[in-house]
């Protein structure tokens, strides 16, 4: 699954002499369900975080506790918020859902998490980074480490063949995709058909990219980088010092990042933090 490439890129990172970190993964939600975050959305509908997780979608506004949303309890590996309401995800069924395939394929939500619906490849992709930009879907398979683009939701073109952990679709520029992987970052300039390396570049493991202001992208100990030039050079923000499940970088210097102990809310493009939500002791 995603969190262990991202920490598989950890491992890497300490073999070639980087820093550590001290913090644990679990698997077991805490007291109010959450862990496990593989993504990150603001909904336009009501403005609150959600959250798709190992154990469900959750919505989480200010300081309240998280809320299941929907009542569905399943493995959202992917998960991205397209519109008011509207969602996308994908991963793997609940315990309960014993006919469902083992592989979701494309899921999507019109009614802000309440129901899903299967929309395409059902038993065949395994989406471990979905962003939905230009009206266009862009999945990032892990069965087949490829990245698939698609413009209806149901017919899907197959891109280039690359070993990522995550992508990122320019807001100004369909062409135009970002992919972190163990060598490195890489950059598409075809739709996702080619990648060629960025060249030396922090070790990033996650990027989000908004439609106003810098790309933002964090390594696997908790290290928060920015990019004014798309990418091409990076500048280190904040060091967080945890192990980290997802980032959303929502605009207008708002950026959300969860890791193994809770969720980092920024408000000034990463370069200062605030405690948004902690995860229980375990």
């Amino acid at each position: 699954m995603r969190s262990t490439l991202v920490a598989l890129l950890a491992v890497t990172m300490l073999l070639v002499g980087a820093c550590s970190n001290s913090g644990t993964t679990s698997s077991q939600p805490d007291s109010r369900g959450l862990a496990h975050i593989h993504g990150l959305g603001i909904n336009p509908a009501d403005g609150a975080l959600y959250a798709g997780t190992h154990f469900g979608v959750y919505r989480i506004a200010n300081e309240r506790d998280p809320e299941l949303v929907g009542g569905v309890v399943q493995d959202f590996m992917g998960f991205t918020v397209a519109g008011p309401d509207h969602f996308l995800g994908s991963g793997h069924p609940g315990e309960n859902d014993r006919d469902a395939p083992p592989h979701l394929g494309l899921i999507e939500t019109t009614d802000g998490g309440q129901s899903w619906t299967s929309v395409s490849m059902a038993g065949e992709a395994d989406f471990h980074a979905l962003d939905y930009r230009h009206g266009l879907v862009y999945g990032l398979n892990s069965r087949t480490q490829t990245v698939m683009v698609s413009a209806d939701k149901r017919a899907w073109d197959q891109r280039a063949a690359i070993s990522a952990v995550d992508i990122a679709v320019s807001p100004h520029n369909a062409n135009e995709v970002l992919a972190t992987t163990a060598d490195g970052l890489a950059r598409s300039l075809d739709r996702a058909k080619t990648f060629t390396p960025v060249g030396a570049q922090p070790q990033l493991a996650l990027l989000s990219w908004p439609e106003d202001g810098p790309v933002i992208g964090i390594d696997p100990f908790g290290t928060v980088y920015a990019s004014q030039d798309s990418g091409a050079t990076w500048q280190a923000r904040r060091a967080l010092g945890e192990q980290t499940q997802a980032v959303l970088a929502a605009g207008r210097g708002l950026v959300f990042v969860a890791t193994d102990n809770g969720i980092h809310r920024s408000s000034d493009n990463g370069t200062t933090f605030e405690a948004f939500y902690a995860f229980d002791a375990q």
